[in-house]
């Protein structure tokens, strides 16, 4: 049974799983170590509306890859020496913010923005759940 279910885990969609609310959007994690196992890194779906967008932040000790899927935005990245650079992304730009760089994403779009995300090692999506808006959305039945 206990195979079975790791199978069925190697493949999620993000109806699959309870997504983290936030004021400004969702993540589904969709790869993480207790979705599927997953030891080294963690990862899944971003939905922001538009005209919203996750604030300055960084993740100690993690990097993480930011690819957009679809819709368009802005994505601030900061130097080594805290100078934000920002530059419009859109579908098929790859985002690379290294370990404990502060960062922000904006929907500039008249669409909703959808990125997956991956953080590596696996954890720095968990101090989401302290966040003052955080909820947790069930996943779809």
């Amino acid at each position: 049974l206990r195979e079975n279910t790791m199978i069925e885990n190697n493949f999620v969609y993000p109806r699959d799983v309870s997504a983290f609310g936030f004021d400004w959007g969702k993540l589904a994690l969709t790869v993480a170590p207790e979705v599927n196992g997953a030891r080294r890194f963690s990862g899944g779906v971003v939905d922001l509306p538009p005209g919203q967008g996750h604030s300055r932040h960084n993740h100690p000790g993690a990097e993480e890859i930011i690819f957009v899927i679809s819709g368009e935005g802005e994505q601030m990245v900061e130097t080594p020496e805290g100078v934000p650079v920002v530059q419009k992304v859109g579908p098929g730009c790859t985002v690379f913010v290294p370990e404990d760089r502060f960062h922000s994403t904006l929907n500039t779009g008249t669409k909703p923005m959808q990125l997956f995300v991956v953080y590596s090692p696996a954890g720095p999506e968990l101090g989401l759940r302290d966040l003052p808006d955080f909820r947790l959305i069930p996943k779809a039945e």
